[in-house]
């Protein structure tokens, strides 16, 4: 039996509407990725799907619409993974599951090469539970919280799904449409490591669609630590107990250290930040606290340079402990826990890898310029484990992500899919038809 070439490796020229195939290296230099995709697109097969994107935005909208409405606050995934569920059964997938953390997965076989690439958007928001998700539109824009960030990439992913099935497209790879959980705050990536967990399911490459736009390549993973650091105390009256170490005073030396210390760290060296977000803590204005509490973030583009913080907050908070114990009058001894509550590690894929390269030609194709970066999203954990990762936005344009006045406006929408697609397809291989 003779096996045909599968499409990554092959270029077109269009004559006549008749496609001639000549052997291409697989995706060495820009200009060899570029023709790459081109050929790709010409396709006829892709090209149909393409096309359909336009056709069908009415209904990606209605899609992003109907899941921007069902609540997806953290932790609190599964309306919104039930629904996302049906959506993928009811377009045509092979199988179709939600895993032991609450990833939602269908999965659209190759083929037969073996390889999987993994497409994918986070159900989670940002937002608690009761906030008001309903859509409300104003002339040419879409208001509700979550909209963009990232309810547009599952809408996108969804999309691709669809023009791929009505258009017939096959592919050599395995391709798994995924919702994740616990991409955002104290998720802490929880669903996409979960992916790559050992013994999870093979995954050979992975594309996040996080927010929207159709520039951005993200193949640098920005590493994070997050801490809730606790201090607790005896606690008593501000008058009659006075002399008791305070857990806030406590605290409060912390913050002082350990801002004196990292501001001093994070002058020179990779970029790295530190915030303490977030404290609290008491009861009433005239009682010590028996306990108080604050969050902190600390980022580095480097994993030797966040060590290096990480090392400088917890001695700030050790001596500040061990100072308020010495100098308090009486009472028992503060203590403090320090819980690790956020771990994103670093990392990047070379901006000369196959994929990044696909994702940059892919741009450059729809005539847009891509914009190599950084970020911290579930291509994080990919990329830290050397994993052919990138994370680009799902067409159109947004606006005050993370807040209730989030918005959305469908300029361009289609054509930033049109991207995501390409990409697909370039990694994963359009089989030929014979």
């Amino acid at each position: 039996m003779t096996t045909l070439p599968t499409f990554r490796t092959l270029a077109a020229a269009v004559i006549a509407g008749t496609t001639i195939f000549a052997v291409l290296p697989s995706a060495t230099t820009g200009q060899d990725v570029d023709q790459e995709i081109r050929a790709l697109a010409q396709h006829p097969v892709v090209r149909r799907a393409v096309d359909l994107l336009e056709e069908t935005d009415a209904r990606t909208i209605s899609d992003l619409v109907e899941l921007t409405q069902i609540p997806a606050p953290p932790f609190m995934e599964d309306r919104r993974g039930a629904r996302f569920l049906e959506m993928l059964q009811e377009l045509g997938v092979d199988s179709a599951w939600v895993d032991e953390v609450g990833n939602v997965i269908g999965l659209r076989r190759g083929s037969g090469s073996g390889t999987v690439l993994a497409l994918t958007g986070h159900l989670d928001t940002v937002f608690p539970e009761g906030t008001d998700v309903s859509v409300q539109e104003r002339g040419d824009t879409l208001f509700a919280p979550g909209i963009g960030d990232d309810t547009r990439g599952l809408a996108a992913v969804l999309a691709v799904l669809r023009v791929m099935n009505e258009a017939g497209v096959r592919t050599d790879s395995d391709i798994l449409f995924v919702g994740t959980v616990g991409e955002e705050g104290l998720g802490d990536l929880r669903g996409v490591k979960h992916l790559f967990r050992d013994g999870g399911p093979r995954i050979d490459a992975f594309i996040s669609i996080d927010g929207t736009g159709d520039t951005g390549v993200t193949h640098q993973g920005l590493g994070s630590h997050r801490y809730r650091v606790t201090v607790r105390g005896p606690g008593g009256h501000s008058w009659g107990a006075f002399g008791l170490a305070n857990p806030l005073h406590a605290l409060g030396r912390a913050i002082d250290y350990f801002d004196t210390s990292a501001d001093a760290v994070t002058r020179s060296g990779p970029r790295t930040s530190y915030n303490v977000g977030r404290i609290g803590g008491g009861t009433s204005v005239n009682s010590i606290p028996f306990e108080a509490w604050m969050e902190v973030d600390m980022r580095s583009e480097s994993p030797e340079s966040l060590t290096k913080i990480d090392e400088v907050f917890q001695r700030s908070v050790r001596r500040a402990i061990d100072e308020a114990n010495v100098s308090r009058r009486r009472g028992e001894e503060l203590t403090v826990d320090l819980e690790l509550i956020g771990d994103r590690p670093s990392g990047e894929i070379a901006a000369e890898a196959a994929l990044v390269r696909r994702a940059a030609a892919a741009t450059r194709h729809i005539g847009l310029e891509p914009r190599l970066g950084r970020g911290s999203t579930d291509s994080n954990i990919p990329i830290s484990k050397g994993i052919p990762a990138v994370t680009i936005g799902g067409g159109g344009v947004a606006g005050e992500a993370h807040s209730p006045g989030e918005w959305f406006i469908n300029r361009n929408g289609a054509r930033g899919i049109q991207r995501i697609l390409l990409i697909t397809l370039a990694q994963a291989g359009v089989t030929p038809v014979g």
